[in-house]
């Protein structure tokens, strides 16, 4: 045992050498989880809809670190095999996933659309299902890997005029603890992180709204919303070698909501 002790090393939470793909990794918390890896020492390639990546580019390459930038509809099947086989030309390997990008339709349930469903469950799990897949094959022929997904609070609860999220989120949880079980033996962990309520864009409506910003910071213990900085530690920890036996898990970063 004090062997097994004096083994354990800061240097565990280090990503020097590796390559990390980022989906959606231009703005908010995509960018958080794209810089956190980046000064952990991981190099990246940042896939978005875009092509303003400018301010990513110099955050990124300040740290030292090389970043490629690819554009492509994660809702596009073909798209998504193009995106692992565009890291491996780039930089010859994958080690982690973060499986980031997303969206959301606020309606209430009974004047939701057939299209908002559609397109709300197609960014959010359908394309979190093949590019893992995609990427799965090739952590698990050099037999290890990080496969980060982007939960929610609403993984665990079932929100308000968000159905198609609350599922696809539920479904994240699903597919986390799916490739979970059948990845191990390849060495390759799959976990996700379930962030509580965030400062970004998508956000801004609700904070917006007086009376619905209380109602949220009542609920949270440590009477803030969070900022994509909160969320930074979580992802260098998943995406390292310090989380090698934690597998399957969804890591609420919330501030306590679920507490509540």
């Amino acid at each position: 045992m004090t062997t097994e002790l004096n083994a354990f090393s800061m240097n565990l939470f280090q990503l020097n050498g590796k390559v990390a793909i980022v989906t959606g990794g231009n703005t908010g918390l995509g960018q958080g989880y794209a810089l956190a890896l980046a000064k952990a020492g991981a190099d990246l390639l940042i896939v978005t809809h875009g092509t303003n990546w400018e301010e990513t580019r110099e955050l990124i390459e300040k740290e030292g670190r090389t970043v490629h930038f690819f554009q492509a509809d994660l809702t596009d099947r073909q798209a998504v095999k193009q995106i692992v086989a565009e890291c491996m030309r780039v930089y010859g390997k994958l080690d982690i996933l973060v499986n980031n990008a997303g969206t959301i339709r606020r309606t209430p349930l009974l004047e939701y659309k057939e299209e908002d469903w559609d397109t709300v469950m197609d960014l959010n799990l359908n394309s979190v299902y093949f590019l893992s897949q995609e990427a799965a094959k090739v952590m698990a022929e050099q037999r290890s890997g990080k496969i980060i997904n982007i939960a929610s609070m609403l993984t665990f609860q079932g929100g308000k005029f968000v159905p198609a999220y609350t599922a696809s989120k539920h479904g994240v949880a699903g597919v986390t603890k799916a490739f979970a079980n059948e990845l191990a033996e390849y060495n390759v962990q799959i976990n996700a992180i379930a962030p509580g309520y965030v400062e970004t864009a998508n956000t801004a409506p609700i904070r917006a709204d007086k009376k619905r910003n209380a109602e949220i910071l009542s609920r949270i213990p440590a009477n803030r919303w969070a900022t994509p900085a909160d969320l930074m530690g979580a992802v260098v920890f998943l995406a390292s070698s310090a989380s090698d036996y934690v597998n399957g898990h969804i890591l609420a970063v919330d501030g306590g909501w679920l507490t509540r």
